[in-house]
């Protein structure tokens, strides 16, 4: 047999041999056996359904949460070939506006460049440097997108500017070259190399500024090329999630992002899933839209998978009190090693032909291999795309170190803007805390991020003797996939040791 598997002698133990034991596993405590590889690592088909009718080229998608996903993470994470859930800790208007931006991109465009109006002070371009990372920003008479493109300030331009009162207006370039809206990003491309420009602004007809093309976005395409084709619908629009409620008022939300947005899926946003609130929505959403899919959740057990997929869900969110700003298991006393999860959840739902999406407790690509190995369709990261260029906030300094904001949803802080319906406590004077509020630092952009961690899970795979993910989940489930628990000093051993200094670098 070309896999190797058929006289195989095993050790250690399959699947169903480790999970049934009484204890739960985290990602850490499973170490996977080595398989026999007769494929390359870039022959590694990671083509995955993170529902049922939503296939991805990468199974990777960005978690639902305020510090984590709105448009730019949306249209970033698609263009790389998986999928954003774009957060409700906000107004319908405000996630439909998030939602419509994402769903009407064109790749290889940033359509929220900074802007500010002639009479700004040269401080305030700095200030932008600092909180957000622009080197450049675009001037238009109203300060904002949308409005009459007026020229382009650089950080060149303000090298020698002593008075950082300056307006803008002094400084800035008028005399532009632009692209007109519906301007191709090969398009755009060719503009830059021709005109030898670094910025490329996209106006109107009436010359407002609707977009921006840089050099350094299609340089950072040609030295890190999307691991997948974008995820795109039948009309060749970019894929986009979002989340929402279980109140009646979500209904309405609900209504606004499919007939409004047509946005590709709904996730039932609740840290305990299994409730008559979330198994009354699906159904409502699947009758009121039945071309909508719904992922439900979250949940840790086959027999809550079993109640939502038999409501309607289409796809199942798996994980409670994982995520690393999560405190649910020391706080409620309830929850699942992610691991044990996943791949009990998992046995479920694949019989039952429904994708589960692993949510919480990534930390490092091992992680996610695991997931996909155990049974997961996705894997749905949160901390681990936190602090990137993409995530919404503004840097700031913390200790010397440039970080941004990163909160759980059910932290206090995320609880004051709306999320306690997550925690199906918006109806109590009295917040119980699931979660914590902090900072992580820097991490650059996903676009850098996201094709070594395909390009590590890929490695995984082959070394497990998988060439896709269906290929791994046979292994699963007939006993060839072999694997075993990690004691503490086999955690130790399996990391740096013995160092006395180093540097550990992913990629």
């Amino acid at each position: 047999m070309q896999n190797g598997h058929s006289d195989a002698v095993y050790d250690g133990f399959s699947s169903s041999q480790l999970f049934n034991q009484g204890v739960c596993y985290t990602y850490d405590d499973v170490i996977f056996h080595p398989g026999h590889i007769y494929f390359a690592a870039h022959e590694v088909d990671l083509t995955s359904n993170v529902t049922k009718n939503i296939p991805l080229r990468v199974p990777i998608v960005s978690s639902p949460m305020d510090t984590v996903t709105e448009a730019e993470m949306a249209i970033t994470m698609a263009t790389l070939g998986g999928m954003g859930f774009v957060h409700y800790n906000n107004t319908a208007e405000e996630q439909l506006r998030q939602v419509l931006k994402a769903k009407s991109h064109t790749p290889g465009f940033i359509v929220t460049p900074a802007v500010l109006k002639p009479s700004d002070p040269v401080s305030k371009l700095y200030d932008l440097k600092n909180s957000r990372g622009f080197s450049s920003v675009c001037v238009t008479d109203s300060g904002e997108l949308g409005g009459k493109l007026l020229g382009v300030v650089t950080t060149r331009d303000i090298d020698f500017v002593n008075d950082r009162l300056t307006p803008l207006s002094e400084v800035m370039t008028s005399d532009l070259i632009t692209a007109k809206e519906g301007t191709t990003a090969d398009e755009a491309a060719a503009i830059l190399k021709r005109e030898k420009k670094n910025k490329l602004p996209i106006v109107n007809e009436a010359g407002e500024l609707v977009a921006l093309a840089t050099r350094g976005y299609f340089k950072d395409a040609r030295s890190f090329p999307a691991p997948g084709a974008p995820s795109v619908d039948a009309q060749g629009k970019l894929r986009c999630g979002a989340a929402v409620g279980t109140r009646d008022s979500d209904k309405d939300r609900v209504k606004a992002l499919w007939e409004v947005a047509k946005v590709d899926a709904v996730i039932l946003d609740s840290s305990q899933g299994d409730s008559t609130y979330q198994v009354a929505m699906i159904k409502h959403i699947k009758a009121a839209h039945p071309g909508l899919d719904v992922i439900a959740g979250n949940v840790v057990t086959g027999a809550q998978a079993r109640r939502l997929i038999e409501a309607g869900a289409d796809g199942l969110r798996v994980g409670m009190g994982s995520g690393s700003i999560c405190t649910t298991q020391e706080v409620c006393a309830v929850g699942r090693g992610q691991a044990t999860a996943v791949y009990h959840v998992a046995r479920v739902a694949n019989q039952l032909g429904v994708p589960i999406i692993a949510d919480g407790g990534v930390q490092n690509s091992g992680h996610i291999t695991k997931a996909l190995a155990l049974g997961a369709s996705a894997v749905m990261c949160g901390s681990l795309f936190a602090g990137t260029t993409e995530a919404p906030g503004e840097y700031f300094m913390l200790n010397g170190q440039r970080v941004k904001k990163y909160r759980g949803m059910g932290s206090l802080e995320a609880m004051a803007k709306g999320s306690e319906t997550r925690y199906h406590s918006d109806t109590q004077s009295l917040k119980i805390a699931q979660g914590v509020s902090g900072a992580v630092k820097d991490k650059g952009s996903i676009r850098r991020t996201v094709p070594f961690l395909a390009q590590a899970v890929k490695q995984g795979f082959q070394d497990i003797g998988a060439d896709s993910i269906k290929t791994a989940r046979e292994m699963l489930y007939n006993g060839t996939m072999r694997m075993e628990a990690r004691t503490n000093a086999a955690q130790a051993e399996g990391n740096v040791h013995d160092m006395v200094a180093y540097e550990k670098r992913p990629w």
